[in-house]
């Protein structure tokens, strides 16, 4: 497991920015890494609707998501940073949190400011916990972590709630008491990215989320602003569900699908992505066999 917390550091002392998204199960995450990406988070908004087709409002708990990070660590080789929202409760859940998630395998962990019961990012009447509480939840985490390369990322939500200086503010104070990454969720304009990106003297994540309350930059944009990570973050899903829909829709009307493969992948194809052929030839390889 620490090669990949090791990966993630020489990702983060690399020049340029790091272009990730969240997977939303497994599947997606190995698409994911054939196709060059370098950092996958999991988040929890995916990971909630892929194992209970629920939205995220605290239905899934912190050991089903260091079951996800499992599974998806063992056929990934590529870091990953998993949501671990509030930390599920007091210090000593941050702690158990954070330990969880690093024998599962994750390179990292997101850590919020929100009051429990949490919502999504970009959902309303969000709250936060006052900043001097946050700060000791990111000093126990920091404590709990058992390698030093294990990175965490803190996110204020507080944009909505007291405003962009008091989120500036709380993310200069977390990374202060030990996070390695500076999260406000959900700036409001494009002038409000750049001024985190001038206030805030530590690596940043922009979270891009489609329809959200944030504007879309591109990547290159946003590392001229100065931001470390270009995440998206429910995207996998949005676009598993179109195709999805799709292609029910194309079924009930006319009774089969074979219109639509010029834009799927074959069978042929998914059975070399899910390298068949390297588990079928196992046989050939053990002696005596």
């Amino acid at each position: 497991m620490k090669p990949s917390k090791q990966a993630l550091r020489a990702l983060l002392a690399r020049p340029g920015i790091i272009k990730s998204l969240a997977i939303h199960d497994v599947f997606s995450a190995v698409i994911a890494e054939k196709s060059g990406i370098e950092l996958l988070f999991i988040g929890g908004f995916g990971t909630c609707a892929s194992l209970h087709g629920l939205p995220d409002l605290n239905f899934i708990s912190m050991p089903e998501m260091a079951d996800a990070i499992r599974r998806t660590t063992a056929a990934v080789s590529v870091p990953i940073i998993a949501d671990g929202d509030t930390g599920h409760g007091d210090l000593h859940n941050v702690q158990y949190t954070v330990q969880s998630f690093e024998r599962a395998g994750a390179a990292g962990m997101l850590l919020e400011d929100q009051v429990m019961p949490k919502r999504c990012g970009h959902f309303s009447e969000k709250q936060v916990i006052p900043t001097a509480e946050m700060v000791l939840k990111i000093k126990a985490a920091v404590a709990a972590k058992t390698d030093p390369d294990f990175t965490l990322v803190a996110r204020t939500d507080a944009r909505q709630v007291t405003g962009l200086n008091d989120a500036m503010d709380r993310v200069k104070a977390y990374c202060a008491a030990g996070a390695n990454v500076a999260f406000i969720e959900a700036p409001e304009s494009t002038e409000e990215l750049i001024t985190i990106a001038n206030e805030v003297p530590y690596p940043l994540f922009a979270n891009m989320l489609t329809g959200g309350k944030t504007p879309i930059h591109s990547s290159q944009e946003l590392e001229q602003m100065g931001y470390k990570f270009a995440v998206l973050p429910i995207e996998t899903l949005m676009v598993c569900a179109k195709a999805l829909e799709d292609l029910c829709a194309t079924f009930q009307r006319t009774g089969k699908v074979d219109e639509l493969a010029a834009s799927a992948k074959s069978f042929d194809e998914l059975k070399d992505l899910l390298e068949v052929e390297k588990f079928l030839s196992i046989k050939n390889s053990i002696p005596g066999a």
